[in-house]
């Protein structure tokens, strides 16, 4: 039998993932309540939420998955019988450089939140319930020039953000093992799509193109990720929290690989026509630039369990979901201009008057 949720606490909603899982659920999940916890860091953005904020059944926190009291108090009034842990900081530049707030927030706060969930699991306030971690392929490592990340592959994190999500990924690990508490984890490969922070790689290349800004590009732009687009991940997500068995770990991947110089290029020539520039003008933007520390080689996910267990596999293809999502970021200029120059952080005083909703 499938598990259905009738009331889920969604962690780090307003972030790029979490905002589109929760777009997608609630257009399908017409009976379940969603409660969108984040605490708005410079990634949290409430106006990518636009549409959902009138829903009957969603309600968003303004918190932190540190504060245990906060969960405790949303869990108990909501009846919380599911958690889907999108929340994490995410960016690896910034893990090099201040690597002290990624172990807070995605070691430190992956245990409180799994605690606190412990305690509802355990209360018999739900008839069942699961925690679902929301990880990484980074949680790997890096690979050579051929193979795939299994689920089996062994986590050897090279990054201090890499690590930290290894660290949460084996604290979820311990609480089914130890508490036989009824978890879930899936590591994906990089998303794009829609509401994407633009200091990532395909964001900032269309920013970048569009104001005629140059496109730094690491090292020799060899390095390879599998990409997926995040409406198919959050699609994937769905599908394992309602049939996945309890302790189930799942990746998560587009079976999409690309070198980011490819990458670049094919962004520079698909907005040369949008923009009415001249074939190969936006490629002269590119400008290598000193390679990213511990900067991993390639990846590349093998999802083969995913499909073969549960019937999952991307509704995408790379081709399609590509252009959609240059002409989404061209459609909606606003958005981006307000993400770049800071402006949506004003938007949750203006909107909640600076408490929770």
């Amino acid at each position: 039998m499938p598990f259905i949720p009738t009331s889920i606490l969604v962690t780090g909603g307003a972030g790029f993932i979490g905002s589109n899982f929760i777009h997608s659920f609630l257009s399908t999940n017409h009976d379940c309540k969603v409660t969108n916890l984040d605490c708005l860091t410079y990634a949290g953005n409430l106006k990518n939420l636009t549409g959902v904020e009138s829903h009957p059944n969603y309600r968003f926190v303004k918190g932190d998955i540190g504060d245990a009291a906060l969960i405790a108090s949303i869990l108990t009034e909501m009846k919380v019988d599911a958690v889907v842990h999108f929340a994490a900081e995410s960016h690896v530049d910034r893990s090099i450089t201040g690597p002290e707030i990624f172990v807070r927030t995605n070691v430190l706060g992956t245990q409180i939140l799994l605690e606190e969930s412990r305690k509802q699991w355990q209360s018999g306030t739900v008839s069942d319930f699961r925690y679902l971690q929301i990880s990484t392929d980074e949680v790997y490592g890096t690979l050579g020039d051929t193979g795939f990340f299994t689920e089996e592959t062994p986590l050897t994190a090279n990054s201090p953000y890499s690590a930290s999500k290894a660290g949460a990924d084996l604290l979820v690990r311990a609480y089914h093992e130890t508490y036989g508490m009824p978890t879930l984890n899936t590591r994906c490969s990089n998303n794009y799509g829609p509401y994407h922070f633009p200091e990532k790689l395909i964001p900032l290349m269309i920013h970048n193109i569009i104001n005629k800004k140059p496109l730094p590009v690491y090292g020799d732009g060899l390095n390879v990720r599998d990409w997926l687009h995040v409406r198919d991940h959050g699609a994937a997500v769905e599908t394992v929290l309602k049939h996945a068995k309890p302790g189930s770990v799942y990746n998560i991947g587009g079976n999409n690989e690309w070198k980011n110089i490819d990458i670049v290029n094919l962004v520079c020539d698909l907005l040369d026509s949008r923009l009415g520039r001249k074939p190969g003008e936006n490629r002269g933007l590119i400008t290598f630039v000193k390679d990213r520390l511990g900067h991993d080689r390639r990846y590349a996910i093998d999802a083969s369990k995913l499909k073969r267990e549960l019937g999952w596999s991307p509704a995408y293809t790379f081709e399609s979901g590509i252009e959609e999502t240059i002409d989404w970021y061209l459609a909606h200029q606003e958005w981006v201009a307000e993400v770049t120059s800071g402006a949506y952080l004003e938007y949750y005083t203006s909107h909640y008057g600076g408490g929770a909703a």
